[in-house]
């Protein structure tokens, strides 16, 4: 089992271009040695079957959902490594990690190859047009603007975010690939900039300045504005709003969605809320 499954079986709607060229890159080259390892039900952690088949035709649906969401990480992941023109090995090992973490040693082997192949990918379709594969990335953003919904993008930005952080460092051209993704994918400036403090203002060591970056809000804001912007971003990142990926993306919203709490705290408290 592992990581065929994101490119294979119900593709929900990574069927339309570019996502399905990308994807049709990978089908005659890799699928088959993939789909090897059989053919069970997958539920995002290496275990078989779902329920009756009463529910078959909504867990197609959300599987669906889950491979495209899946696989367009894997795209946009590719761009924002390459954004600084180099590949770090801390940013491959922290998107081994992740897959490792979730879906299993396979599914990081597996997702670091098809990460390569991109890499292939990107190369070749720049020779012709330097601009080519940044096109891409662009339509796929649109792409996805066009079937996630916006909590569900956010959890992907997100993930990209973190993949970015993974050095130690955002290199400029990292950042200006990440605005550049926010942009594309319909996503507000000041939510990527809220997420780019959370490992900051998120965490108990972070300053009561980096806690209000990531609500969003100056220190010199009223309690009420406060408020109204923590409830903004709960709102927007609850966890629930994007149980459907499965519970390995729940669990990461859930923690990001902690580090928002944990902001908030820190102003209440210093308020005296």
């Amino acid at each position: 089992m592992g990581i065929f499954k994101w490119i294979g079986g119900v593709l929900g709607f990574m069927l339309a271009p570019p996502l399905g060229a990308f994807a049709g890159y990978f089908l005659g080259s890799i699928i088959d040695s993939l789909s090897e390892g059989g053919t069970d039900n997958y539920n995002g952690n290496g275990r078989g079957t779902y329920g009756s088949s009463t529910d078959g035709y909504q867990y197609q649906t959300d599987q669906g959902q889950r491979n495209s969401f899946l696989f367009s990480m894997l795209v946009l992941t590719s761009y924002i490594i390459k954004a600084d023109g180099k590949v770090m090995h801390s940013e491959m090992e922290y998107v081994r990690n992740f897959l490792r973490t979730n879906f299993g040693e396979g599914a990081a082997q597996q997702g670091n190859e098809i990460l390569l192949r991109l890499f292939e990918e990107e190369k070749r379709m720049n020779a012709g047009n330097p601009f080519a594969y940044r096109n891409q990335i662009r339509q796929t953003c649109r792409q996805i603007a066009a079937n996630l919904s916006y909590s569900e993008r956010l959890q992907l930005l997100n993930f990209l975010v973190m993949i970015a952080k993974s050095d130690g460092h955002i290199h400029q051209t990292e950042l200006d690939a990440l605005y550049e993704v926010c942009q594309y994918m319909g996503i507000q400036t000041a939510d990527l900039e809220s997420m780019l403090n959370l490992d900051s203002g998120g965490s108990s060591g972070g300053s009561l300045e980096d806690a209000y970056k990531v609500l969003g809000v100056s220190p010199d804001a009223t309690d009420d504005e406060v408020k109204a912007a923590y409830r903004k971003l709960a709102l927007k990142h609850h966890p629930d709003r994007v149980s459907t990926l499965g519970d390995d993306v729940r669990k990461a919203a859930e923690k990001k969605f902690q580090e928002i709490n944990n902001a908030k705290e820190k102003i209440y408290k210093a308020r005296g809320l």
